[in-house]
């Protein structure tokens, strides 16, 4: 099951038990438990990986307990403190989360309820938790760009090192978008000055401010439906492109000639799909990766333009296969074991993604 999957089944999963869930430790059992187990793929029955209930003395507490602690050897992988599902998740009332992570070698840990997973590491100082987590997953609002990410927290995937690269840059986005979003639903008077810094010269008296500060929630609302619109209207065109035309080729490909008879984009096809555009999503709009299938390959496009190939799907053979493509349009196949494979990929992805947009 690839990662997309297990975050949806769980999510349904969330749908389907939250009304009846009344108390933590069923919290824990009906929804933390297959998240271990299901999403990062830990064994939860063998203690020497998953251990419940995990107590060090920290300082003068003694004999308290963290709810779970992951590991891969001796080595700690992440510390987990959970919560009822619908309590609201802060620090405060998970002290002995950051006791326990300052205290033990782990470097990441997860906060969570069941349905919502923060995950912190040590960003800000060396051995001390960060007072914000780089990554929350909200399993009743998906973001498909966070699946890259929780990729590589899983058992398959663990590497710490690219775990903190990725984090440190996750945290910031998130932190960003947050001061964003309070900005455009009430902007602070430094705010206002910037912008209208940018489009006047006259002075901001008091009065001047009140009324710019209309001007720029209308304006920044405006904005925001003129955006989702646009990108609407893309996706809405995407969605009629699917299926309607064999893909062109690069540089003189004989499959450029084949007609559109006869061509049926399979299931696997628009799953590995769905993985590229969660992958590439981080860099370039969702609305602007476009799915064109042709009788011996599946392309994916950027802006739906056949000389602007992202990748190509060969899963009309034994084994699947991949074709990627470099800054100079050179392919380069490789052989999948199975579509999540594709994740392994997802830094070349990234990559023709950025070469692409900033052409």
């Amino acid at each position: 099951m690839s990662i997309d999957q297990a975050v949806h089944s769980l999510a349904n999963r969330v749908k389907e038990l939250k009304p009846v869930i009344e108390t933590e430790e069923a919290t824990k059992t009906a929804l933390i438990i297959p998240f271990i187990s299901t999403v990062l793929g830990y064994d939860v029955t063998d203690p020497r990986e998953v251990i419940p209930e995990f107590t060090a003395d920290v300082g003068v507490k003694k004999g308290e307990k963290v709810d779970y602690a992951i590991k891969s050897g001796d080595d700690f992988r992440f510390l987990i403190e959970c919560k009822k599902i619908g309590e609201p998740l802060s620090l405060d009332h998970a002290n002995q989360l950051i006791r326990y992570f300052n205290v033990t070698d782990t470097e990441f840990a997860i906060l969570t309820n069941g349905e919502v997973y923060e995950f912190y590491a040590q960003l800000d100082a060396v051995n001390r938790m960060d007072e914000k987590p780089f990554m929350t997953i909200d399993l009743a609002n998906i973001d498909a760009r966070i699946f890259p990410h929780l990729e590589m927290c899983t058992k398959s995937r663990f590497d710490s090192e690219t775990i903190a690269a990725s984090a440190e840059q996750l945290k910031y986005v998130s932190e960003i978008r947050k001061v964003l979003s309070r900005q455009f639903k009430e902007p602070d008077t430094d705010w206002v000055k910037m912008v209208a810094a940018r489009v006047t010269s006259r002075r901001m008296t008091a009065q001047t401010l009140e009324a710019f500060t209309k001007l720029v929630t209308t304006a920044q609302n405006q904005f925001l439906k003129d955006e989702a619109n646009r990108r609407l209207q893309s996706a809405q065109e995407h969605d009629e492109s699917v299926n309607v035309e064999p893909a062109d080729t690069v540089d003189e490909d004989p499959d450029a000639a084949e007609d559109s008879g006869g061509i049926v984009t399979t299931e696997e096809e628009l799953q590995a799909f769905g993985i590229i555009r969660a992958i590439c999503c981080a860099e370039i709009p969702v609305g602007d990766i476009y799915l064109r299938d042709a009788k011996s390959y599946c392309a994916i496009l950027y802006q739906d333009n056949n000389r602007k190939p992202i990748a190509r799907l060969y899963f009309d053979r034994k084994i699947p296969r991949i074709v990627l493509f470099d800054a100079e349009k050179h392919q380069h196949q490789h052989d999948l074991d199975s579509i999540a494979g594709i994740y392994e990929f997802s830094d070349q992805l990234r990559e023709r993604c950025r070469v692409l947009r900033d052409q």
